[in-house]
């Protein structure tokens, strides 16, 4: 039976796992306490794709304390393996460590796990309590469900999670009538977009973004474990050989996305480069081709076009937009979502799950997509 202890001390469990965002992908964020008479023992969460689940990293801050997890009860935000994989099983060293009770946040729906996890540890004889079968536990589960959504869209779809990343001016403009667009929000802003691309495993953008402002679409942060993949849709192959993008591509991969009836003497050219080349004419193929090389995430900083077209789509997962005090104005200003548009208010897209901060002197709004 889950009790309000339990819901806190999940709580807590979801607090350590987010310390390894950035660093998993494309495993879930998963964090677990080993708790004995009210008190948090040891605690562990998975640093890092490949290294000790969050589990083997509470037993392992439990020797290193010395203390007997016999007996115990751990808390844990996902369902723990039950499957061969980077590490092995989790299940089987609760069981050996004899732990008295799990209470697990999610089921984990991967098919190599989903259920198979809990269902061995209770035929071991261990008391397991699942959140998601609680009622008065709805709004932690939800909170679980948001921090490893990226894992869980993944996991069940094969399709990277999708999130739109744009700064405007309060008057909704990316840019002045000129171009120009350097720089619309502050320093502080900016560094939330270097963790961004931290977090997400690929960056795409559009041949106009290069054209126009020749990024190099990177993190420019002390902490980045790897660099994001850089897509660049380029549907005739118009990408300058001399782009920061293309000359990088070396040092940080790069994905050229062409369509049929593209240049043939500039494939060629870009053949020679360390880029690589896809062709794609369809979005949806697109991502599903994204997804099947493990990639879990995509952060697109593109112009109004791309993001239309996926938002149009259905394959934008979230917006995030950082909103600017200033006013530029300009009817030939771009702004972050170009195309035709929706003829009637009935037909907008609605954002859910909704968060505004303050970050220096801008604003960040984010919210899920809701295609509803």
């Amino acid at each position: 039976m889950i009790t309000d202890d339990d819901i806190f001390l999940m709580h807590e469990a979801m607090i350590v796992a987010q310390q390894g965002e950035g660093a998993v992908n494309p495993n879930p964020l998963v964090g677990a306490l080993i708790v004995k008479d009210d008190d948090v023992i040891a605690s562990g969460y998975h640093v890092k794709y490949g290294d000790l689940h969050a589990e083997r990293m509470a037993f392992k801050d439990a020797d290193e304390k010395g203390v007997e997890c016999a007996g115990t009860t751990m808390y844990v935000t996902l369902e723990p393996c039950c499957h061969e994989g980077h590490q092995p099983p989790c299940t089987k060293a609760i069981i050996e460590r004899k732990i008295a009770r799990v209470v697990v946040g999610l089921a984990d729906p991967n098919p190599l796990v989903a259920g198979k996890g809990i269902a061995q540890l209770r035929e071991a004889g261990i008391e397991v309590d699942l959140l998601e079968e609680e009622p008065k536990a709805a709004q932690m589960v939800e909170q679980l469900k948001m921090q490893n959504r990226v894992f869980l869209k993944y996991i069940t779809t094969g399709m990277p999670w999708v999130t739109l990343k744009w700064a405007m001016t309060l008057d909704g403009k990316i840019a002045s009538h000129t171009g120009d667009s350097k720089w619309i929000t502050g320093e502080k802003a900016r560094e939330r977009v270097h963790q961004m691309r931290r977090n997400n495993m690929a960056i795409m953008t559009g041949i106009g973004t290069v054209l126009a402002d020749d990024p190099m679409l990177n993190a420019r942060l002390d902490d980045v474990l790897r660099q994001p993949v850089r897509f660049v849709l380029d549907r005739r192959a118009r990408i300058p050989l001399e782009s920061q993008l293309i000359r990088t591509a070396g040092e940080q991969p790069v994905v050229v996305v062409f369509a049929e009836g593209a240049d043939a003497d500039k494939l060629e050219q870009l053949q020679e480069t360390e880029a690589t080349l896809w062709e794609c004419d369809n979005l949806k193929e697109l991502m599903q081709r994204i997804g099947s090389e493990k990639i879990d995430s995509v952060l697109v900083e593109s112009g109004g076009t791309l993001s239309e077209a996926l938002l149009r789509e259905g394959l934008a997962d979230e917006v995030v937009a950082f909103i600017a005090p200033k006013i530029i104005g300009g009817r030939n200003a771009k702004t972050p979502v170009e195309g035709e548009g929706i003829e009637l208010m009935g037909n907008a897209i609605k954002l859910k799950n909704k968060v505004v901060e303050t970050i220096g002197e801008d604003i960040l709004f984010s919210g899920l997509c809701s295609q509803e």
